[in-house]
């Protein structure tokens, strides 16, 4: 039986997730994209906690666009200098780094982020 879509992507996410771990020093920068809004937050997985988090529901007037992952990402990047952040690990979640996904990882990194 074929896979489908979601299958695979939490397939791809597992794999991801085994290479990858965020600190305190350099958390990870995690991006949900769902069919009305995206999300990002910066994670710390040693501590098991959210650092901070901005999504397209949280911002006034965003539509889901790649303009919208763009208000995210330099949302994110504001956030994450204010709290003493510049370097990040980034997880696509296991999506295609493309679209919304590559707008809001660019956006950040014009906001300051370094990954």
């Amino acid at each position: 039986m074929k896979m489908t879509k979601d299958q695979a992507r939490r397939r791809k996410k597992i794999r991801i997730r085994k290479k990858i771990s965020g600190t305190g020093d350099r958390p990870r920068l995690v991006v949900f994209r769902s069919n009305k809004h995206i999300y990002a937050q910066l994670v710390d997985d040693v501590l098991g906690k959210t650092i901070t988090a901005s999504s397209t529901a949280s911002l006034k007037d965003v539509k889901l666009t790649c303009d919208g992952a763009i208000a995210v990402g330099k949302d994110i990047a504001e956030k994450a200098k204010g709290l003493n952040v510049e370097k990040v690990v980034f997880d696509r979640n296991g999506y295609i780094y493309h679209g919304r996904v590559k707008a809001l990882a660019d956006a950040a990194r014009e906001g300051g982020l370094k990954f």
